[in-house]
């Protein structure tokens, strides 16, 4: 674990520099997508920054709304602290952010989703680290396990030898983002996103089994129960385009 680096008078936080690489390196491949797309590839970074704001915004309301008994008392002063971020919530906002900004560069179609998709399996797979880095709490349960670790270093810190989920969850989005990537150019336009929904729902809701998170309705996290939306959401999206998967365009 190594939860701060210090630079002489400088400490900085590695799951802080994890999130600003994760979107830096999100940025340079939606960069390379848009030059393939004859677009400004300057606009990938118009189109981080609106996941940047909308993602940051949609985590910190996802977090008050999961953890509403534990902020009450001091409500205004939790919206602005700098802690308490929840991914799914940073999904909703940043795919929000990232539409209002389609919108208005008239770039509002299924190659635009298609183009963000590698992307987001990449910065879900950087960011990861950041938390494995930190040992921020997001590891699973204890297990006696040959990959066991503790993290009583972190800043949630554990003696318990348990799943390092993060690990976990970078190699399986990296694998995703790489394999997106590959089939950028194989489908029709909206088919990539409904894989990358299909793949990142599957990924999410098995790595929950092995994590210490409360089920809350029919056995399932809240984050299973996200999951499975995503899941639907991304089959259903299938099947409306399964009628011509091939990319219709010419070689």
């Amino acid at each position: 674990m190594l939860p701060e680096l210090e630079l002489g008078p400088i400490t900085l936080q590695t799951f802080g520099i994890s999130f600003a690489l994760a979107f830096v390196a999100s940025g340079a491949l939606v960069a390379r997508r848009l030059k393939e797309l004859n677009k400004p590839p300057d606009w990938a970074y118009e189109a981080v920054f609106a996941a940047m704001v909308g993602g940051l915004i949609g985590s910190r309301i996802d977090y008050l709304i999961q953890n509403y008994d534990k902020v009450s008392d001091d409500l205004l002063g939790s919206v602005v602290s700098g802690s308490g971020l929840v991914w799914f919530g940073g999904l909703l906002g940043g795919a929000l952010g990232v539409l209002l900004w389609a919108r208005w560069r008239g770039f509002l179609e299924w190659r635009m989703a298609d183009a963000v998709a590698p992307s987001l399996a990449l910065g879900y797979a950087v960011g990861r680290v950041g938390c494995q880095l930190s040992g921020d709490g997001d590891y699973g349960e204890a297990t006696g396990l040959p990959w066991a670790m503790a993290y009583p270093e972190g800043t949630v810190p554990t003696t318990e030898e348990v799943h390092p989920t993060p690990v976990f969850e970078t190699v399986a989005m990296g694998l995703v983002a790489l394999v997106l990537w590959n089939l950028r150019d194989r489908f029709r336009p909206g088919v990539l996103l409904a894989i990358y929904l299909v793949l990142a729902g599957i990924e999410r809701l098995l790595i929950e089994l092995i994590r210490r998170n409360d089920a809350v309705f029919a056995g399932l996290t809240p984050a299973q129960l996200f999951s499975v939306a995503m899941i639907a959401g991304g089959a259903a999206l299938f099947m409306h385009l399964r009628g011509g998967l091939a990319d219709p365009r010419p070689a």
